[in-house]
């Protein structure tokens, strides 16, 4: 009797892990939360449906998966079995991504290209973002008989005439988080009036942040324009109060569209004279350390997928990367946003390109130059001192 019971404990033990096992879902990890994780969410949940298979999806920045992964790598794990992260740490950490090779073969990518590190792809675009210039409500143009600013003059005018509204705490609202809405609007004007080459010398290190071309640009467009901003206020509260009517203009990427209650009362300017605008591709990879390392490629092929793809474009804030994806696929926003990008260059993000401790400096640095605009001089120093050499 003793060996029965010994028997079918054993049995129970075996079905309780295999349940366990069955029932551990495949583990999602995004930089999107809230009302920007929801377009995301409804793919995930359309493979779900399709598939059966579970998951769970976690909000974390890139910022903070840096100190995480390179510990869990070491010890041959992963905190996720579907990760996003910026495309530069990707390559960095190669070695321990899953290729997606076979994922990416049938896809006609439109303005980016996979990952490829030794002949694997290790990273995967999904989407791509844009900062195309600042937003504002059409109703609230309407209501105050303003025009979108055709030159620099025009500019400060729209600034002068926004802050006189009764009402109004500052012309434009500064997105913070920790850092990178600043450095957004700060690449927008090396663009419009330092030019590409400009900006791509600043990148790749040709140029430096002190030379008087530089400066200029933050001496006489940048530095002009703070007077009218307001202090650095957490991004998505400064998206709040915007919209509230508290601000007139503001600067940020186009997921904004899929964050506010009435994406059809949104417009959008460049800078005058700017010909290009900056925007990368939100990136993801498969550790080979997965779990579950056949479902995640299910769900990595499904995102990419034509049926995932124009799922994700109908919720907006995103542009997506299959180049046979209709534009009709998108909310009426997104369209427009791509008519109002016809004629500009697309160029990738400064401080994302550069990435590591110069980034977070870059960012520290913006945030003393909101509160403190005469300590340019410094700033750009700081910059060029703590620029990677080599």
């Amino acid at each position: 009797m003793r060996s029965w019971w010994r028997v079918l404990g054993v049995l129970l033990g075996v079905s309780v892990l295999f349940v366990g096992a069955w029932a551990e879902k495949l583990i999602v990890i995004g930089p999107w939360s809230g009302a920007e994780a929801d377009p995301f969410v409804a793919v995930l949940d359309a493979f779900k449906a399709k598939t059966g298979i579970d998951y769970e999806y976690r909000t974390m920045r890139a910022e903070d998966l840096s100190k995480v992964l390179p510990a869990q790598f070491s010890a041959g794990m992963a905190p996720g079995d579907v990760i996003f992260m910026w495309g530069w740490w990707i390559a960095k950490f190669a070695d321990h991504m899953a290729d997606l090779s076979a994922v990416v073969a049938d896809v006609p990518f439109a303005y980016v290209d996979p990952l490829v590190v030794g002949g694997r792809t290790v990273g995967v675009p999904y989407v791509v973002f844009v900062k195309p210039g600042f937003w504002y409500r059409k109703s609230f143009f309407a209501e105050h008989g303003l025009q979108v600013p055709t030159s620099w003059p025009d500019f400060i005018s729209l600034l002068k005439r926004i802050k006189a509204i009764p009402g109004i705490e500052d012309a434009a609202a500064s997105g913070d988080g920790v850092g990178w809405p600043l450095s957004d609007t700060t690449e927008h004007f090396i663009l419009a009036y330092g030019g590409v080459n400009t900006f791509l010398g600043l990148t790749e290190g040709t140029i430096a942040w002190e030379s008087p071309e530089v400066r200029a640009v933050f001496a006489d467009y940048l530095v002009p324009y703070l007077d009218y901003a307001s202090e650095p206020i957490e991004w998505t509260s400064a998206l709040d109060l915007w919209w509230e009517g508290k601000y007139g203009i503001y600067f940020m990427g186009n997921w904004i569209t899929g964050m506010v209650d009435d994406p059809n009362d949104l417009g959008v300017f460049a800078l005058p004279g700017a010909k290009a605008v900056t925007g990368g591709p939100d990136i993801f990879f498969v550790p080979k350390y997965s779990k579950r390392l056949e479902d995640a490629v299910k769900l990595a092929s499904f995102l990419m997928s034509k049926e995932g793809q124009e799922r994700r474009a109908a919720g907006g804030g995103k542009l997506v990367v299959r180049a046979d994806v209709s534009p009709t696929a998108y909310p009426p926003a997104e369209r427009a946003l791509m008519k109002a990008l016809e004629g500009f260059t697309l160029v990738s993000d400064m401080d994302d390109t550069i990435g590591g401790e110069w980034q977070a400096t870059f960012w520290d640095q913006l945030k003393l130059l909101w509160v403190k605009p005469d300590a340019l001089d410094d700033v750009l120093r700081v910059l060029d001192e703590k620029f990677p050499k080599g």
